[in-house]
């Protein structure tokens, strides 16, 4: 099948924003594929990590992108994809604010995103995809009919994320979490390519004053009325 014809629905914004949390609404109830993008920067940082690769070593970076072992496996409706490296369960792992912060400087460097970026359009099959990131509709899929980007408060994005991180026993501050969004933003607003932007076309959404499920409602009344 002709993979322009597969529907794509991007769901791009800034840490924080929801864009996680609302792509794995919307592939689960469309039954669509679902591809995060921020994922496979996060398992690339982990990588390097574990084969003692600098993140500033962008000739080994790129090798190493080149040559992922990554898979994501579904589970059951409502539970998050289980992200598989090099045959191990890394979940949990890519899920650090240390490891976020090093997919940030990784996603920065040309080299990596531009062997990464063919990886990712090999997510879109059929029923339809999903894509939730940072250049889903600016740069993977520019052609997805519908390009949803998430905004939110600063300091709205810092709670949301602190409380994540809370849930899941990690020690920070939300101080600490509020200097690393306002750097990571920086980085990834000012990148030499792809920086993180909407498409000219996208639909913007702000996630401020919604809860999750208010947030969803909105973008599936869109859905309805691109995709019918």
């Amino acid at each position: 099948m002709d993979k322009l014809l597969i529907p794509v629905i991007t769901v791009d914004g800034p840490s924080g924003s929801g864009k996680g949390t609302i792509s794995q609404l919307l592939a689960h109830h469309l039954k669509w594929h679902l591809l995060d993008s921020g994922a496979l920067y996060r398992v690339l940082a982990l990588a390097a990590e574990q084969h003692k690769i600098s993140l500033d070593n962008a000739k080994a970076l790129e090798a190493l992108a080149g040559h992922l072992d990554v898979q994501f496996k579904a589970k059951t409706i409502g539970d998050s994809a289980r992200v598989i490296l090099e045959g191990a369960d890394v979940s949990e792992a890519i899920r650090t604010p240390e490891c976020g912060n090093s997919a940030s400087v990784i996603g920065a460097i040309p080299a990596v995103r531009t062997a990464l970026l063919e990886r990712q359009r090999a997510f879109c099959e059929p029923p339809g995809l999903v894509a939730d990131g940072r250049d889903m509709g600016s740069v993977i899929f520019p052609e997805a009919k519908l390009k949803v980007f998430l905004v939110a408060s600063l300091e709205a994005r810092a709670q949301r994320r602190y409380m994540q991180l809370q849930e899941k026993g990690n020690s920070v501050s939300l101080d600490r979490v509020l200097t690393e969004l306002i750097a990571r933003d920086k980085r990834d607003t000012e990148r030499a390519v792809a920086p993180l932007k909407p498409a000219p076309d996208a639909w913007l959404l702000d996630t401020t004053f919604l809860s999750i499920d208010e947030a969803f409602s909105r973008i599936m009344s869109e859905v309805t009325q691109v995709f019918n």
